[in-house]
């Protein structure tokens, strides 16, 4: 028998180190475009601070405004773990400020996502733990329950089940199964490299765009002189 809707998985099957460190400086929007543009969070999410985010994934599904299970997941989280936080986008009260936070840092989470709000953002700025929220309020977070840690959760509109690689820049976040990795991967670094050749292009206003017009005549645009 299980309670449903309020118990603490304590078991997670993380990608290899290598693997999840191989993503390191891939950005967000390159590894997104290789998922078919269906694993970015929504932009409600933000960074709070600088830093960039990558690790595997720690879940929390909680109710709006409400911190009692990130005390358990916080706790459970190894270094290099980032919690996942549905907190159902409610930015009414803060799910965690500076004290939890140094907490998960002092402890090496690789970072802290939550669809729901934060407070303290000025020492959340200066951290180097990496914060994403869909909100700032000063309001604080009621400790009731319940809640669940280590189940699929939904995080800004993307399914994050625990174990999930986690890659973060300035753009948002990006969500991918470590069965798909490698693949991605390959793919995201011939996207690096393929812009890269691209920027060159632009550099010697030479980037050939001619496939554009051919698109619009083919799709029924008329060119009128």
């Amino acid at each position: 028998m299980t309670n449903t809707g309020f118990r603490v998985y304590t078991r997670v099957n993380r990608a290899p180190a290598e693997l999840v460190g191989a993503f390191k400086g891939i950005p967000v929007a390159n590894i997104g475009d290789n998922m078919n543009r269906r694993a970015c969070l929504h932009a409600r999410v933000r960074p709070m601070n600088d830093s960039p985010l990558l690790g595997s994934a720690i879940t929390l599904k909680t109710n709006p405004g409400d911190n009692l299970m990130l005390y358990t997941a916080i706790e459970l989280a190894q270094p290099g773990d980032v919690i996942m936080v549905d907190a159902r986008g409610d930015v009414s009260s803060a799910i965690v400020g500076a004290l939890m936070l140094t907490w998960a840092q002092t402890k090496g989470l690789s970072g802290i996502v939550i669809d729901g709000a934060v407070r303290d953002v000025a020492a959340i700025r200066a951290m180097k733990m990496p914060v994403y929220a869909a909100g700032v309020t000063p309001d604080g977070p009621y400790k009731n329950g319940p809640g669940e840690v280590n189940v699929p959760v939904s995080c800004g509109g993307v399914v994050v089940k625990p174990g999930d690689i986690v890659v973060g820049d300035a753009d948002g976040v990006v969500v991918l199964d470590p069965a798909d990795a490698e693949d991605i991967l390959a793919k995201s670094r011939a996207t690096v490299d393929k812009e890269a050749g691209i920027m060159a292009a632009i550099a010697k206003n030479a980037w050939d765009i001619s496939w554009t017009e051919r698109t619009l005549r083919d799709k029924g645009c008329e060119f009128i002189g």
